[in-house]
């Protein structure tokens, strides 16, 4: 049996008892006698661990008296030992007060010794001095760069003895001096030993300028011939590829510049040990790509003067130098020992992306120009005003396909950061294009008639439609150009594009535009464009009145013409005492009433039916139409309502202008009216309540007049008064 178990912290006496049985259970054998086993077992080794136990508890109990008398012992043998080290102490105290002056006196004269043989050397170094100033004049004339170094540096060493001595400065100013000669023999070879990159001659250098302390001057002299052999290799590549474009000659001189960093990080390497290439090379290729001549920009603007498509062409040389960067930044990046400041790293990419900066500031220009010359090339204008707006209608997909190529452009060209171009590209865009619209509407406008024109009518609601699918196209737009400014101010880059591509006042412009975006605080970024198209909408909505409304007017002029009514004057059929339904409605009235009834049928496939672009147009027209529910046909029933109140208002307007009326002329006119509102019933419109005033007022007999026009409005008791002559008490 197993009891290591029964010597755990943690044992469980009914978790063990368990196991226990579990395997008697496995093993067959459940009866009393394996359990009765187990506990004998157990008693067995309960006795034996109390046998263990007394035997440990008296051969304790024996020891006791032996571990008593040793502990004495040791007790009195540390109070021995503390009586012992409390006289130490007294002698050492005593001989500290008897020494004390002596060793006083030996700190003084030790100090009086270092102070003499500091002297001494001063003295050395001072004669030793003059001697390599003298030396020095001597190796100077053979120019024996190792021999005048290690005079200087024999000079250099004496210098930190002498820190003391009263001409300290000038003789530092000396050997300045000294170094500088040094220097100016050995600028010439060093320049060939850099040019030439030899590896033993560049050692020895180093080795030379670090042990005077000018390893500054002799980097400086490596950044110098590096930058000139980079400068002179531009030069050349544009003297041997003359007949090449200007993105193989960048392509090209970048491939070179990358080829170099990795030749020059072994070489820097080797060469200054303990240096960063990474370091070097940035502020090296910063002032390579800043001296090169001719400037990237002024190779680029010379092509540009030749170059119809400019947009194409300089998202082609941003697409070179963006691939150059992401290369150099790769490498950066996987050159584990590098560890470059970001601020170095962004000076880098600017002095990259420079050349780039000025034409990105006049993306908006040239965005501009390409649009147009896309727009030039929808030919929207035929000689029939039909053919016109069809072609109109055939030019909107176009028209937003060019839109999204330009969105697309300011993607790749700008990185996004050309955004506030865009936005006047495409505003500029969209108030040319709204042109031809205004175009159509005027040839609408010119010839438009007073007569029922029901096909002029049809071109005015399908302008109107396609100005409404151009407004729904603005607004998705508006949605994507949104989202996009949204999702560049969330990607998590660590230098955003619009550090490298924008001046400062395209910066400031760009961000604010994000600010606004962002924060909500601008409602729309297309809001001229909406605004054009709303107000062209609502002018085309007019001229579609005037049309439809045309016949009705030319009918209501007969209101105001007097041999209208002088007929009823002699008239024995119209009589006072006729009934109202002897009377007939004039032909005018019922001209207009037919037309009235026929207006739905001409409007049932434009405002019946689903049509959501015409919708659009029409709640932008009015807020009667925006209000207006969202059933089949609540828009037509509007543009019925519109016209039935225009119709009753210049009914109104043409009886007011009357001049005089018989009793048999106001029954008839008032009958008119009654037909009309019977009219307007049919298509489930009101009368207006100027119209049922003057009808109620004409109807009035005139010596009742005085007490039934009362309740009505003065201005048309007054009025009605006045035509029919009535005498006032």
């Amino acid at each position: 049996m197993d009891i290591s178990l029964f010597s755990n912290d943690n044992f469980d006496t009914k978790a063990w008892v368990n196991d226990v049985l579990k395997v008697a259970e496995t093993q067959e054998k459940k009866d009393n006698n394996y359990t009765m086993a187990l506990v004998m077992k157990l008693q067995l080794y309960v006795q034996q661990v109390n046998n263990a136990l007394e035997n440990t508890s008296q051969n304790v109990l024996a020891s006791l008296p032996k571990i008593v008398h040793d502990s004495k012992l040791l007790q009195q043998e540390a109070m021995i030992l503390k009586d012992k080290m409390e006289q130490v102490k007294g002698e050492i105290i005593k001989i500290e007060e008897d020494t004390r002056k002596s060793i006083n006196t030996i700190e003084k004269l030790d100090i009086m010794k270092n102070s003499l043989t500091l002297a001494k050397q001063g003295l050395h170094e001072s004669d030793n001095w003059t001697i390599l100033v003298n030396d020095l004049e001597e190796i100077f004339d053979s120019k024996n760069i190792e021999a005048i170094s290690a005079k200087i540096l024999g000079m250099q060493n004496s210098l930190k003895l002498l820190i003391n001595v009263a001409d300290y400065e000038d003789r530092k100013l000396q050997l300045e001096g000294l170094k500088n000669r040094l220097e100016a023999i050995a600028s010439p070879t060093i320049v060939q030993a850099f040019t030439t990159y030899n590896t033993e001659k560049s050692l020895a250098f180093v080795r030379i300028f670090s042990s005077i302390g000018r390893q500054t001057e002799l980097m400086k002299y490596y950044k110098n011939c590096q930058r000139d052999i980079l400068v002179k290799m531009w030069r050349k590549q544009l003297e041997h590829e003359q007949d090449e474009s200007v993105i193989h000659w960048i392509n090209n001189y970048y491939e070179y510049l990358l080829s170099n960093w990795h030749s020059q990080t072994k070489w820097i390497n080797q060469v200054f040990a303990g240096e960063s290439p990474t370091d070097i090379l940035i502020a090296i290729y910063i002032d390579v790509l800043s001296s090169l001549d001719p400037s990237l920009n002024q190779c680029i603007d010379a092509t540009l003067k030749q170059t119809s498509d400019k947009l194409t062409f300089l998202q082609d040389i941003k697409e070179t130098t963006k691939q150059f960067c992401e290369k150099m930044l790769n490498i950066i990046e996987q050159n584990p020992t590098a560890k470059v400041d970001n601020a170095k790293i962004l000076d880098f990419l600017k002095a990259i992306y420079k050349h780039l900066v000025v034409y990105i500031c006049k993306y908006a220009a040239y965005e501009q120009a390409n649009l147009m010359k896309n727009l030039n090339n929808i030919h929207c204008m035929k000689d029939e005003l039909p053919e016109t707006i069809q072609a109109l209608g055939l030019s909107i997909s176009q028209a937003f396909d060019y839109t999204l190529e330009a969105k697309g452009r300011c993607e790749l060209f700008t990185e996004n950061c050309g955004f506030c171009g865009l936005l006047v590209a495409l505003k500029a865009f969209f108030s040319n294009y709204a042109g031809y619209f205004r175009v159509a509407l005027r040839q609408i406008d010119r010839s438009k008639k007073f007569e029922e024109d029901w096909n002029t009518f049809q071109l005015c609601l399908s302008l109107l439609q396609y100005t409404g699918e151009v407004l729904l196209k603005v607004q998705q737009l508006e949605k994507d150009l949104t989202a996009t400014v949204l999702d560049y101010n969330k990607k998590a880059t660590n230098i955003k594009y619009s550090l490298l591509l924008l001046d400062s006042d395209n910066l400031r412009e760009f961000q604010s535009l994000i600010k606004c975006v962002t924060e909500g605080t601008q409602l729309s970024l297309m809001d001229s464009v909406m605004s054009e198209f709303s107000k062209l909408c609502i002018d085309i909505h007019h001229i579609t009145y005037q049309v439809v409304f045309g016949p009705i007017s030319k009918q209501l002029d007969v209101v105001t013409d007097p041999e209208t009514w002088t007929q009823f004057d002699t008239s024995l059929l119209h009589n006072s005492n006729m009934p109202d339904y002897s009377f007939s409605p004039q032909e005018y009235i019922t001209q207009i009433g037919q037309y009235l009834m026929t207006l739905p049928q001409h409007l049932e496939p434009f405002l019946f039916s689903e049509n959501p672009s015409l919708a659009c147009a029409l709640k932008f027209v009015d807020q009667e139409y925006a209000e207006s529910s969202d059933t089949e046909g609540a828009l037509a029933r509007m543009f019925l309502v519109i016209m039935a109140r225009g119709t009753c208002n210049s009914f109104t307007d043409k009886i007011l202008s009357i001049c005089k009326l018989s009793q048999p002329a106001s029954r008839q006119l008032a009958h008119d009216i009654n037909y009309l509102k019977n009219v307007l019933q049919d298509l489930g419109i009101l009368l207006s309540d100027n119209l049922q005033q003057l009808s109620s007022l004409l109807k009035i007999p005139a010596d009742q007049y005085q007490t039934q026009s009362l309740g009505y409005t003065a201005k048309y008791v007054a009025a009605v008064r006045q035509i029919r002559n009535i005498a006032s008490n």
